[in-house]
């Protein structure tokens, strides 16, 4: 039976039951109704639930990303720093030097 069958056969159910007054006159039916009623709405809830979840992947997979890009620049400027602060020094120590040839 397809979904629209199901979806068509629990309409008519409901319908004929409201006709008739089964719902409020007997308690399997109401049950039987609820259990139909009840496992929809898990069903609906279930597919928002992995929907959501599919969604929060991507966004988690951007974000992963995002941070990575981050991390790997990061990375970059700390060597350029690093390599500016060895180049800062030599240029100290032949400064240094300079100004002891001149204070001779």
């Amino acid at each position: 039976m397809t979904d629209m069958e199901k979806k068509v056969m629990i309409r008519l159910c409901a319908k004929i039951a409201a006709e008739i007054d089964l719902y409020e006159t007997d308690k399997e039916v109401q049950n039987l109704i609820d259990w139909v009623c009840l496992s929809e709405q898990i069903k609906e809830n279930n597919n928002t639930i992995r929907n959501l979840t599919g969604e929060y992947k991507k966004i988690e997979l951007d974000c992963r990303e995002g941070v990575r890009a981050q991390l790997e620049r990061m990375k970059e400027l700390c060597k350029e720093r690093n390599s500016l602060y060895e180049k800062q020094n030599d240029l100290k120590g032949q400064k240094w030097k300079i100004e002891k040839s001149l204070e001779r």
